[in-house]
């Protein structure tokens, strides 16, 4: 599976001059523009040169800024589509006698892997864990499809710490969940396409109030992100009519096993404690 516009982007964008990178954010954030309109209004709307994009695109890999644009054009048209008619799809090839939607599925998620594997920001993540650990208290927040991830990521952190919560479930009022959050404290969010006003709006409110915000997302162009302090885009690519979460799963695991690793002995004791509490309650199977 070839590398998206995004994955390049966050390869190179280090290296890349301060134009250039402008350059990429603004493709980033108008994909409908930039494979839609001539290189000219791009360029007009931006406020750069026509110059710059043809050079970032060459930075990032393309051997000219069209051929950064017909991938726009696919990306779209993939996105364009909605989950009812991605399902047809499915439907469709089944009807024709196709069966190969298992290794399909299974070889995006796998793809999805590779590529957080190879092009995880190491450096930043291990900040951000850093950042949590020192954290007086982090809330957490998902909404539509990223809500299990979340619970499931509240679920691992309440066995070696006390202070990671739920900013808004079961009816509790979001605005509850954030007021009072300042500089000592984090607020992670994992909002995927389409994403949720919610999740928008609690990240532009905590970074106002000085938290630490962390964004996991799957494309540069999710709106969350202009308000973090540090972001992750992590791949949802699959045939399947919703998008897949495998790697955003190993992404969460990965930073509760680093979080547990930073945390020392009261974790241990904190971990003893909650399996012995749930032995007592009679919450888990102990035969």
């Amino acid at each position: 599976m070839s590398e998206s516009f995004e994955q390049r982007l966050a390869q190179r964008f280090n290296g890349l001059s301060e134009k250039l990178r402008l350059a990429g954010e603004y493709v980033a954030s108008n994909p409908v523009d930039t494979a839609t309109r001539s290189l000219r209004a791009v360029a007009h709307d931006s406020g750069l040169a026509p110059a710059t994009f043809s050079r970032m695109a060459r930075a990032v890999g393309y051997s000219s800024f069209e051929d950064l644009r017909e991938e726009m054009r696919t990306k779209i048209d993939r996105r364009v589509n909605s989950f009812a008619d991605r399902a047809e799809r499915l439907q469709t090839a089944h009807a024709a006698g196709e069966t190969a939607f298992f290794d399909a599925h299974i070889g995006a998620c796998q793809a999805n892997l590779s590529s957080l594997l190879h092009d995880i920001d190491r450096d930043l993540l291990e900040h951000c864990i850093d950042r949590l650990h020192d954290a007086r208290q982090v809330q957490l927040l998902g909404a539509l499809g990223s809500t299990g991830v979340v619970e499931y990521l509240a679920y691992m952190a309440n066995f070696c710490t006390n202070n990671w919560s739920m900013a808004s479930r079961m009816g509790s009022s979001l605005g509850a969940g954030l007021t009072g959050l300042d500089e000592r404290d984090a607020l992670i969010i994992v909002t995927k396409p389409p994403f949720s006003t919610r999740s928008i709006a609690a990240a532009e409110l905590a970074a106002r109030q000085g938290a630490f915000v962390m964004v996991i997302t799957d494309t540069h162009s999710c709106p969350a992100l202009r308000h973090a302090s540090a972001g992750f885009v992590v791949p949802t690519d699959s045939p399947h009519f919703y998008s897949s979460y495998v790697a955003t799963l190993a992404f969460v695991e990965t930073m509760i096993g680093m979080l547990v690793s930073r945390a020392g002995p009261a974790a241990r004791e904190r971990i003893a404690k909650v399996e012995e509490s749930n032995r007592r309650l009679g919450e888990v199977w102990d035969g």
